[in-house]
């Protein structure tokens, strides 16, 4: 989270977070720097191994942005 961050702040164009998303807790830390300009995720693999389904992550997200 801390490369992402500083990609966000070497940037102003929007900012994928993709690799090291494997639970909800790194869903959140994601979430968490929306605000610096990350814009998505890719969650591939967590999704893959079952550690969290599509709409577990949809609502987290949801839930989170309220």
């Amino acid at each position: 989270m801390e490369l992402i961050s500083d990609v966000c702040g070497r940037t102003a164009a929007a900012v994928l977070a993709a690799g090291g998303i494997a639970t909800l807790d790194d869903l959140r830390a994601v979430v968490a720097l929306a605000p610096n300009g990350v814009d998505g995720a890719l969650v591939g693999r967590a999704l893959y191994t079952g550690a969290f389904s599509l709409s577990q992550a949809l609502a987290f997200v949801a839930s989170s942005a309220s």
